[in-house]
């Protein structure tokens, strides 16, 4: 199966980066072919330009490059960290910028995009994992965990793609070494119940 590997956290060294190679490692392991891109290392420009949003056209080879690959992947894995809930600004540009009308969805001929719009995208499967440093009681009472609602709702489901599944690390700042273990085994073993 060819899946598509997103991770957007600019540090290196983060926890954000050891799932990536974690889920990296599983899908080849399990002989997927993957499509993994580092958002920060790319330099992916997030930059939606005014012309860019009218017709959709780029001249930018990365843009070109996801737009191609996200067409033809029937699995989607996005690595990346709560930020003020919400994802990274890179990863929001870089749904901007790939998730486009004629590449994820489209709608009816004559309507304006205020209808309902017809997924395009052919991923079967979609994971998302999360870090955080909000404990999960006061993420849900406070902010009624906005990221659930971004990518199940808003993003996937707009996009035709139904099978979403989301893991929260929390709380990263505090976490142990044995938190960690703990959670890149369980990162393993939920990428190879979906993706075997």
């Amino acid at each position: 199966m060819e899946i598509m590997v997103i991770v957007a956290h600019p540090y290196e060294k983060s926890f954000n980066h050891a799932l990536y190679q974690t889920v990296i490692k599983s899908l080849h392991t399990n002989q997927h072919h993957v499509y993994a891109h580092h958002l920060y290392k790319e330099k992916f420009n997030p930059i939606l330009t005014g012309t860019e949003l009218a017709n959709g056209k780029t001249k930018d080879y990365l843009v070109i490059q996801h737009r191609e690959e996200i067409k033809k992947v029937e699995g989607l894995i996005i690595i990346h960290p709560n930020w003020w809930g919400q994802p990274p600004a890179i990863l929001k540009g870089w749904m901007d910028r790939v998730l486009r009308s004629g590449i994820a969805y489209e709608f009816d001929e004559g309507d304006d995009g205020s209808g309902v719009p017809h997924g395009l995208l052919k991923i079967k499967t979609a994971l998302v994992f999360n870090t955080s440093n909000t404990p999960e009681k006061r993420e849900i009472e406070v902010f009624g965990d906005p990221l659930e609602r971004i990518w199940k709702d808003c993003v996937f489901d707009f996009c035709g793609v139904y099978q979403v599944y989301r893991k929260i690390f929390r709380t990263i700042s505090g976490s142990t070494p044995e938190e960690r273990k703990a959670w890149l085994s369980e990162t393993k073993k939920i990428v190879n119940e979906f993706f075997p």
